[in-house]
């Protein structure tokens, strides 16, 4: 279908069935009918689109970690979710060997396939991502071609759901179904998507993030050896167990925060070092219980409960996993509390010790609790992502949402509680 024909398909009800498969609801489906025929108008606009060129619309999710806080970093064990927010890009292909990309909000990209070196000065950059993806896949040896593309997305930038990573799949999803037949599959995805963040970006993340926006669902990674991660997806649905996702933006400052974030993979390794070893999971953790003593003198306190953190985490992951694939979502919502526990008091990223009179996150969580309380099985709730002054995340129950939301949003401002989904796929062609 043309761009054209593509609005009346949609607008006529045609694809009302798949976007209930990604997005779960019936309000939502309204949502994003409306959204996709307005990202196909722009399409059009922008491209001048009237012709009888195929047009195809892509997907790919936000994340958000479920459990597994600051463990990705110490070769540990996560458990991601992809999120109902996603990007969309309205796609048709171009046989000139040109890129031209653009984002709402942002100007227009073009990238020729024949100049796909790092260029320094694009460090930071969007353009730096595309440039990056498309270097991989070809050095990996898929097909690379060129294409017109508008992009749209609901992910809250600066949110810890992954922005970038939802970004990177897109792009890497596009490739895959336009010059590959669908052939690349969603680990290889991700991890071209982290290379160019490392690489061209210059931004030395781990793999959490573009895992689970790739692969979708619920995804238990276990990072022993980075290089090539155990991934598996679980099918679960979190609208039959009843219950929504709710992050919370606390509005607290980001500013001066890098040695915070900083500081919790540094110490975890200097206790590793201790042991010549480089990261926390080379390392057992009955050597460093049975060495409290030397640990305290020789990196303090903190890196000590911190460390104690990582192995306890690690062994949250492996309960969620469990009580999600026998059906326990009570033991599930537990773990939760249990992991959001250990991160104020053993790993301490909830507020940043040099600034003890703002304490956002500190405050979101109690007034969360309080709200969860009150209700019977209403919910869990704990630090999202990095910590120190981002934000909450809770598993709401459905009757509760309102209720929750509307505490959240009285404490930090209309619209800061976001309420999701977990979406049941990563990167996908939508039509």
């Amino acid at each position: 279908m043309n761009a054209k024909e593509l609005i009346s398909y949609i607008k006529d009800g045609n694809l009302d069935s798949r976007l209930m498969d990604i997005y779960q609801t019936q309000a939502e489906v309204s949502i994003q009918q409306a959204r996709y025929v307005r990202a196909v108008n722009e399409f059009r606009h922008i491209f001048n689109h009237d012709t009888s060129d195929e047009v195809h619309i892509f997907s790919a999710p936000g994340r958000t970690e479920v459990c597994g806080n600051h463990t990705d970093h110490q070769h540990g064990e996560v458990l991601a979710a992809s999120i109902s927010d996603d990007a969309i890009a309205v796609v048709s292909p171009r046989d000139d060997g040109a890129i031209q990309l653009l984002s709402e909000g942002y100007d227009m990209m073009t990238i020729r396939l024949d100049q796909l070196d790092p260029h320094p000065e694009e460090e930071g950059t969007t353009k730096a991502i595309i440039r990056g993806v498309l270097a991989r896949l070809r050095e990996n040896g898929h097909a690379i071609g060129g294409f017109n593309a508008y992009v749209t997305s609901d992910v809250l930038s600066g949110s810890g759901l992954s922005s970038s990573a939802a970004f990177e799949t897109i792009v890497g999803t596009i490739l895959s179904c336009l010059y590959n037949e669908g052939t690349i599959d969603a680990v290889e995805i991700a991890k071209v998507g982290q290379y160019a963040e490392n690489v061209y970006f210059g931004k030395p993340c781990g793999l959490m993030d573009q895992m689970a926006c790739s692969v979708g669902s619920l995804c238990h990674i276990d990072f022993s050896d980075p290089s090539d991660p155990v991934v598996e997806r679980i099918d679960f649905s979190l609208t039959k167990a009843g219950y929504s996702l709710c992050i919370t933006d606390t509005k607290g400052s980001h500013a001066d925060l890098t040695p915070d974030y900083a500081a919790v993979p540094d110490e975890m390794k200097q206790v590793a070092a201790l042991f010549d070893r480089e990261v926390l999971h080379e390392l057992p953790e009955d050597l460093v219980l049975k060495n409290a003593p030397l640990i305290r003198e020789k990196v303090g306190d903190r890196a000590f409960l911190r460390a104690i953190h990582f192995y306890e985490e690690c062994r949250r992951v492996k309960d969620a996993v469990c009580a999600l694939k026998e059906d326990r979502f009570p033991d599930f919502l537990d773990v939760i509390r249990r992991s959001g526990a250990s991160s104020f008091q053993y790993l301490q990223n909830v507020y940043p010790p040099h600034d003890l009179k703002h304490q956002n996150t500190s405050v979101g969580l109690m007034v969360s609790e309080i709200t969860l309380r009150r209700s019977e099985d209403a919910g869990a709730c704990r630090i999202h992502g990095g910590g120190f002054a981002g934000t909450i995340q809770a598993f709401v129950k459905n009757d509760t949402v309102e209720i929750y939301r509307k505490a959240m949003d009285d404490l930090f401002g209309e619209g800061a509680c976001h309420v999701l989904l977990i979406r049941p796929f990563g990167g996908v062609q939508v039509i």
